[in-house]
């Protein structure tokens, strides 16, 4: 179970009132409720917000003005002119973008809030940034990407479909879950072609980066932006600066479908004592 706004009154009744039939499947605020959290006393899906998380009302970028003129670009820049998609083509990003909303799901955002993912990592592929390094048992970045993707399209097809995109979210769920565990259920010609536990590092790091990186993901973590050339005062027992707001919890689950609630050991498994990290 994890944390989240308890939804009040008004939201239950926008969300009933948001609740529609589109090609089949049932949506609420545009979304498919099979895809949506629920919340834990009552089994309903919640809404999605346009700004979920623990700080209602908190806006990072009301802060813009305590900012330096460079920081202010760089991060209005990343809300107003998020970059093309141009090293993917239509059909990779249409696979990577399914990828990306498993690995961080977006669903309890509006769709028009949703933090453009695919895009960040795209412009470092085109650009050909990387950390300064690459191990040994792994291609270029930009290599394992596409070897990715057409290993992940072979899982699918082993499942009985054409695409990714075509499988339910379970089943999509367990496919990122196989390349998690190091095991890919299909597609060993790519998979063996690099260390698929790595690329999976690297994935789950691409997203959390560029969610991360985004002014919408501080205003849901309640991070105040950058520091400089403010600075922080109350420095003790977690008291909130005057601009933030305090931290109301809540409850919520993941969507049934969804392994994101799932959890299990690793350390009895050989491949958690085997597998060492690289050095840089």
């Amino acid at each position: 179970m994890k944390t989240h706004d308890t939804p009040g009154q008004s939201d239950q009744a926008s969300q009933a009132s948001q609740a529609s039939q589109q090609g089949g499947a049932e949506r609420i605020g545009g979304v498919e409720v099979e895809r949506l959290p629920r919340d834990p006393r009552t089994g309903q899906a919640l809404a999605p917000r346009m700004q979920p998380g623990y700080y209602p009302g908190f806006s990072t970028l009301s802060q813009q003005s305590f900012w330096d003129e460079a920081t202010r670009a760089v991060v209005l820049k990343r809300v107003n002119q998020p970059p093309p998609i141009t090293f993917f083509d239509a059909d990779e990003a249409r696979v990577m973008q399914a990828v990306c909303d498993r690995v961080l799901p977006q669903d309890d955002r509006a769709p028009d809030r949703r933090i453009p993912i695919l895009n960040t990592i795209d412009e470092r592929l085109a650009s050909g940034r990387i950390n300064g390094y690459r191990y040994a048992d792994m291609p270029p970045d930009s290599q394992a990407y596409r070897l990715a993707i057409k290993g992940i399209e072979a899982i699918a097809q082993s499942m009985g479909v054409t695409t990714f995109t075509d499988l339910n979210l379970r089943q999509q769920d367990l496919t990122l879950k196989s390349l998690h565990d190091g095991h890919p259920i299909a597609g060993d010609e790519f998979w063996r072609q690099m260390n698929t536990r790595r690329f999976w590092l690297m994935l789950v790091s691409d997203c959390a980066g560029a969610y991360y990186a985004h002014p919408w993901a501080w205003d849901e973590i309640g991070f105040g932006g950058p520091a400089y050339p403010r600075g922080y005062m109350r420095l003790r027992d977690g008291q909130p600066e005057p601009w933030e707001k305090v931290e109301r919890r809540y409850e919520w689950e993941a969507p049934p479908e969804s392994l994101s609630d799932t959890t299990e050991s690793l350390s009895d498994t050989p491949e958690a004592s085997s597998f060492t990290p690289g050095t840089h």
